[in-house]
Parts: C-alpha cells; structure tokens; sequence
C-alpha cells in the first residue's frame, strides 16, 4: 500500500470512528431483533433482489441462472415452502459458495461453466465504513468494510447478552489484538448505551513488529474519544506473561466491581491461569470467548478459578452468528441470530483431512452484512438443533441453537485464523525448499496445551534439521510475507504457540499421514508413528 492511499484510508476510518461514537445506539434493540426475526423471509428476498439479481456480474447471479431461478421463481419457493427449505433446494441446484471458492483459491464451476469471480465479488456494496482483514496467511485478502450501521447491528446482541448474563456496572476486560485486525478497536467501542464500558485493553507485540500498527490504533481510538467514545487506549504486556490482566481483575473485585473478559479464547485461558499460578482472587469473573473451539479442556480452566463461561460465534465474513444464553452450562453451543441469518448444514469430507462432518452453510438476510452470501461454507462444522431454554433470545423467536462448533479446514486459536491449504504450502513447499526434506516430512497438529491452543510443527528426522528454532522462526516469516500473516506470527510469538517437535508425522486411526491434524476432525484423533518422541 502506498503512503497516500494508507493515509487517506486511515483519515476515513478515523472519520468511521467519530461517526461511530456520536450515532444513537437502536432505542428498542429487543423489538429490532424480533422485527427482523419475524420479516426474515422479506429480508432475504430483498437483499437477494438488490445485491445480486440487481447486478449481472456477481456470481450467485450466475449460479441463480443456471439453476433456472429467477426472482420471481425463489420468491414462490420461499413463500410456499419456508426460508430453509429454499435455501437446502438452491444448494441441490448448486447454488453455494466453498471458502476456497470465496477466497479465490479454486474457481467456480457450476453445470460445466466456469463463473468468472475473486473474493471483491461477494463484498456488500452497501457496506462501507471501518476497513479490517481476516487474521489469515493468504496473500489475496480482501479488506472488508464495517459500517456504522453494521456496528449498531452488533450492539443489539451485545445488550441483549448483557441482559441475559446481568453484566451492567461490570468492568469490561479486553484481552485483544490492535490493527490490522477490526476486534479491539470494535468490541471496546461498544457496550456505550448498556451500563458498562471498557476499562482495559491488553494486547501483544513489541515496538519493532508492531510499531506502525500501535501508532494508527491509537489515532483510531483517539478520534473516537474526542467524539466522545469512552475506549481505552491498548495496554501491551510482556511476552506470554497475562498476570497484568489477571492481577487488575481481582483488584477490581477487591473494590466491589466484578468484570468480564471478552474476546478471544486462548488469551481468555491466559488469564484463569496467570490467576491461578499468582493465587489472585477473581472468583465470579464472566468470560464471554470466541474464535476458536471452546474445549473441555478450556472451559475447566476458566471455572476453576470461580468464572463462568459463555462462548460466542462470530466471523468477519458474516458478523454475529450467535451467543449462548445464561442456560447453556456446557459444550460449545450458542442461539442461532435467525433475524440476521439463515443455517443449513451438508454432510461432506473435509477438505485436508478426508473425514466426514457436518458443514455449516450461511445466508445473509440483513443489509449490514460485510457479505452478501447464499449458502456460504466457512469450513467450520456443527449441530444445528432446537433450544430448549427458556431464556431472552428464546423469547424473541431465536430458537434454534448451534452445538460442537469446530474448525476443519482451517487452522484456528490465539483469535487467528490460517487458511489449511496456506498452511499446507509452507509445509511442503517452503520447508522442505529451505530446510531440506520432502513433502510429508513436516506437519503441524493442532492440540491443546496447558492453558491455550498450541500447535506442533513436526520436522521428520529425515530432514536433517536438528535447531528448532530455525524451523519455528521459518515458518513463521514466512507467515508475515503474506499481507494479514504479520499479526498471526507476532500474536503466535508473543504467545510462544507454536511448538517445534523433531519427530516423525502423526498418523490417522485409519493410516494416513495428512500436513494438518485439526482439533475439529474426528482424524485429529491422532497416533504417533513413534514410540516416544522427544521434544528439543
């Protein structure tokens, strides 16, 4: 990017943050959502109309073509037989969008014919504001815009969370990442007509890899301040060291305040461990966590310090797909937000690994979206089921629920998200070319560790390569040299994540030797090739 364009990008988006702390939150954000729940269909043939009927070159009205549905057409089905219905007809009729598809790494082809696309073809072009990026490794990202509007469409949840969980006059803790990503500067924008507000934000990264981001987070959150947001500026903390954050949360309770810690999960598991290893009391401490699978594992670690936890579903690509309720005590489940999107699922192998799953598939219904998708994979699979809580999201017709949310095409934890077929570049194309060996000798596993997600890269023994560090710090330049790779090697550093093993492969249950073992995969299950590896 050059210097005038990053300039008149970050002036604009200095401009969103203004706009965004002197708009009026939705007065009745309780009658929004349940409108919108109630207009749904309407909603989604409106948006299907103008987004994409309305323009000849965008691909799914390529793909509506050839399945032989005109407007008229999809408006009949959707009124005699039900949004859902529609939707599962459309995909038989090849109507869907893969995430390889979406991010322009395999082409669309539909009846023989290849429909032309890249990944600006789905952006919403009535979506503008706040420029962020996923938190990937390809080099072909796209920025995506958040609008105010979409902002506010946000806050809706959020308060109504905080009226399901009674978070008012908590203090507000976000252990999150600064530019490029979106999350921090967002999250700690909001909550400002709920009755609590952001008290702290923590992030990572030292001046020499960060320091140009630091600079334009701070300017960003201080527009918004002078407009009369009340977000913090970002606090750094030592590598891999959370007991900052733990030790302010139990000095709040001390004074009779009790926090919340929202944001991502595995700095969320820092936390409940720096308390525990200091013995700082913060017992009664919410934690509302997303962007990776929320494990048993996990979740034992933040309840054991007296927290209660609460898991959210969230993507950049979509927004807000759900949160769970002060019911839901177990699992990694969440209500469905049908008042802003449509699910399906479809039995298929995952990608990377060969193994059957449930893969969850979105439609948009609302205009904020970043996206407009019909029927969009985001690799990531689960349950969709009746809930049977009798709870506020309930009450306004959210009832359906989300269970066993995973990952399996992609590579997931620290609030990063690596694209599997990225990842598998470095690990048989790159590696091999620097460090010796061949594709199959080296393989990352995504596994838990004591208190975050870790993910093993495993070097054979037949590379030669006996300095792990070398291997590490291989891998992990080579993340920055895509755009968006530089906050997943510098959060992944901070973090010490990734662990180097000089070990052979893992194999499946079944045999096989894959690049990726994910947590999200019944093959993730995995056995040593070995007897007893040794860690170096």
């Amino acid at each position: 990017m050059g210097l005038a364009s990053e300039v008149l990008r970050y002036g604009r988006m200095s401009a969103e943050m203004v706009r965004l702390a002197r708009t009026p939150a939705i007065a009745d954000y309780a009658a929004n959502i349940r409108r919108n729940f109630e207009n749904r269909e309407a909603n989604f043939l409106a948006v299907v109309r103008d987004a994409i009927y309305a323009h000849p070159a965008n691909p799914f009205r390529r793909m509506l073509h050839l399945a032989q549905c005109e407007f008229e057409d999809l408006e009949r089905e959707v009124r005699s037989k039900g949004l859902e219905p529609a939707l599962t007809a459309l995909f038989d009729a090849g109507v869907y969008l893969t995430q390889e598809e979406a991010k322009g790494r395999t082409p669309i082809v539909r009846g023989g014919e290849l429909i032309p696309s890249d990944e600006r073809s789905f952006l919403n072009p009535a979506a503008s504001g706040l420029q962020g990026q996923s938190s990937g490794s390809s080099g072909r990202h796209t920025r995506i815009s958040h609008s105010v509007g979409a902002q506010l469409h946000w806050e809706r949840y959020l308060a109504l969370m905080a009226d399901d969980l009674e978070l008012h006059d908590r203090a507000f803790i976000a252990p999150l990442p600064i530019l490029p990503s979106l999350t921090g500067l967002t999250i700690t924008a909001r909550g400002r007509w709920i009755g609590w507000r952001a008290e702290r934000w923590y992030s990572v990264g030292t001046i020499l890899d960060s320091g140009h981001y630091r600079g334009m987070t701070r300017l960003l959150v201080l527009a918004g301040r002078i407009a009369g947001s009340r977000a913090p500026f970002p606090e750094y903390l030592p590598t891999g060291d959370f007991s900052r954050v733990a030790e302010y949360i139990a000095r709040r309770k001390a004074d009779g305040v009790q926090s919340i810690v929202g944001g991502f999960l595995s700095p969320a598991v820092r936390v409940a461990a720096a308390a525990m290893e200091h013995g700082f009391d913060i017992g009664g401490v919410i934690f509302s966590v997303g962007g990776e699978a929320l494990t048993p594992a996990k979740r034992a670690i933040m309840e054991s310090v007296g927290g209660r936890v609460y898991p959210f579903y969230a993507t950049i690509d979509v927004g807000p797909v759900g949160y769970s309720c002060s019911r839901m005590h177990e699992g990694n489940c969440v209500h469905l937000f049908e008042d802003s999107l449509a699910a399906i699922t479809r039995t298929r192998l995952a990608p990377l690994s060969q193994t059957q799953v449930s893969s969850l598939l979105f439609t948009t219904l609302g205009s904020f979206s970043p996206r407009i998708v019909i029927n969009a994979e985001l690799d990531d699979s689960g349950v969709i089921e009746p809930a049977r809580c009798d709870c506020i999201y309930s009450r306004l017709g959210l009832t359906r629920q989300i269970r066993d949310i995973a990952s399996f095409g992609k590579v997931t934890g620290q609030g990063i998200t690596l694209a599997g077929t990225d990842v598998v570049r470095i690990l048989e194309e790159v590696l091999p070319r620097r460090l010796g060996g061949a594709p199959g000798d080296y393989q990352i596993v995504e596994g838990e560790g004591a208190d975050q997600t870790v993910f093993t890269l495993r070097a054979s023994a037949r590379t030669g390569v006996t300095d792990v560090e070398r291997v590490r710090e291989c891998f992990l330049q080579e993340l920055t040299r895509n755009e968006g790779g530089s906050l997943a090697a510098r959060i992944f550093r901070q973090a010490e994540a990734v662990q180097v093993l000089i070990a052979e492969p893992v194999a499946t249950q079944t045999g096989k030797v894959l690049p990726l073992h994910l947590m999200g995969s019944e093959e993730s299950r995995a056995r040593p090739t070995e007897a007893d590896p040794i860690q170096r």
